[in-house]
């Protein structure tokens, strides 16, 4: 999270130095309208920086994983990115039209304008189109506050998220034309000028690759789904998909988007299998949504899929010779992955495994003590409306090294930053606890 925050803060910080640095509030007389005049600029500009990057990270670049933390972080940093620009947005359409109110109801009297000096043909071709960039920026605006808005809400269904959150990249295209046309002609041959002439363009050909729907094409694989295991218990359905296609081979922890719906589109599913060079794959899906409860009516072996991955830097790594893993609930599917993977090629290293969950299931929990016996990982069991939930202090008691040990959590975000602060307060480093971030919205 600390890679993704130190990013976060220096977008913005170097936006506002560009801006800063091109004399726009230094040389802004103190008087109201030129100083509406730099604030809408301002915000404009990092709105759209903020919706630029934003829009390159939705194309999952898989190169800059390691620098993020993984896709999951990189997706973490999409939504502040949109969630921050929906607020610029909202103070930048603010700046425009309260002003405008004000002069309409008397309270305000906007300041004449004198006459312009002689521009070149480019500038006056640019005012020209004032106007109707105005007119399709602000219809662009309430289209995004509302495309933003529907993302943010956990309860829209996904299918129709997946198609609604598509109509951004349009979206942006628009307010890249609106703020090409409306930036201060001044500022393009400066330093802020040449960043954001960068950033509009990797957004618009992220837009362009988004709408055609080239997202991940070459990540994708088609497969047949050839085992399915239901475990009614705890409502886990076991698929398993046998590739037809290349496949990048990946690393316990790692995750893919499954497509089993055209309508539906892809969701996000946590590989809990280790590869083993004849393109098998294994998820365990829990019944978390209306459309994963339906998966063990609809699903059929034999059925097409489609999977786009790998992706995730749940890595398993570190210099450590101790590792405690905790999974909670359906978080233990990348335990589960390098369990195999272990049983195979031992690393060396000693590991505790907690798996904490609230709807135990025997059948399931007898395939994991299996898996954990062939790693030769001691496995601890928490049934939490038996046991209670697993606490720091726990932990800290039936591993006396656990200041040595790296740690690696699955599951629950409340549940895994419960164990963070209890762990961190009492002297664990925070790099040492590797966390997945199940939510991609």
């Amino acid at each position: 999270m600390k890679y993704i925050r130190t990013i976060y803060v220096l977008l913005f910080a170097a936006l506002v130095l560009l801006w800063l640095l091109t004399g726009n509030l230094l040389q802004t007389p103190l008087q109201f309208f030129p100083f509406r005049s730099a604030m809408i600029n301002f915000t404009g500009v990092l709105a759209m920086g903020a919706m630029s990057v934003g829009m390159m990270l939705a194309l999952r670049p898989s190169r800059m994983e390691p620098f993020l933390g993984g896709l999951d972080k990189s997706y973490r940093l999409h939504k502040w990115l949109g969630v921050t620009a929906l607020a610029l947005s909202i103070v930048h359409w603010l700046w425009v039209e309260v002003p405008r109110w004000l002069v309409g109801w008397g309270m305000l009297v906007k300041p004449s304008k004198g006459p312009k000096p002689p521009q070149s043909w480019l500038v006056e071709w640019f005012n020209l189109q004032h106007g109707f960039a105005e007119q399709v920026g602000e219809w662009a605006f309430y289209a995004a506050v509302v495309l933003i808005l529907l993302a943010l809400i956990r309860y829209f269904p996904y299918r129709y998220f997946f198609r609604t959150h598509r109509l951004l990249a349009l979206v942006y295209l628009v307010l890249v034309y609106h703020s090409i046309v409306l930036m201060k002609p001044a500022q393009w041959p400066t330093a802020l000028g040449m960043v954001m002439a960068l950033l509009m363009l990797g957004g618009s050909i992220a837009a362009v690759v988004s709408l055609v729907g080239g997202i991940g094409r070459r990540m994708r694989a088609v497969g047949i789904v050839d085992a399915l295991e239901y475990f009614r218990d705890n409502h886990v359905l076991q698929v398993g998909i046998q590739l037809r296609d290349r496949w990048m081979p990946h690393q316990a922890g790692q995750f893919a988007f499954v497509t089993f719906d055209h309508k539906e589109g892809a969701h996000p599913f946590t590989l809990s299998s280790c590869w083993d060079h004849r393109g098998k794959l294994c998820f365990h899906i829990k019944e978390l949504g209306d459309y994963t409860r339906t998966l063990p009516e609809v699903l059929r072996v034999g059925q097409m899929a489609i999977v786009e991955g790998p992706y995730g830097c749940f890595d398993f790594g570190g210099p450590q010779q101790r590792q405690i893993w905790i999974g909670g609930g359906i978080g233990i599917t990348p335990f589960m992955a390098r369990l195999q993977a272990l049983a195979v090629q031992p690393d060396g290293r000693e590991i505790d495994l907690w798996y904490s969950t609230a709807e135990p299931d025997p059948g399931f929990i007898e395939r994991l003590t299996r898996l954990a016996e062939q790693a030769g990982v001691r496995l601890h069991i928490v049934f939490s409306e038996r046991d209670g939930r697993l606490t720091a202090d726990q932990l800290r008691e039936a591993v006396p090294q656990w200041q040595e040990a790296s740690i690696w959590f699955c599951g629950p975000s409340g549940f895994g930053k419960a164990l963070r602060e209890g762990l961190t307060e009492c002297g664990l480093d925070s790099a040492n606890f590797h966390q997945e971030l199940f939510d991609m919205r």
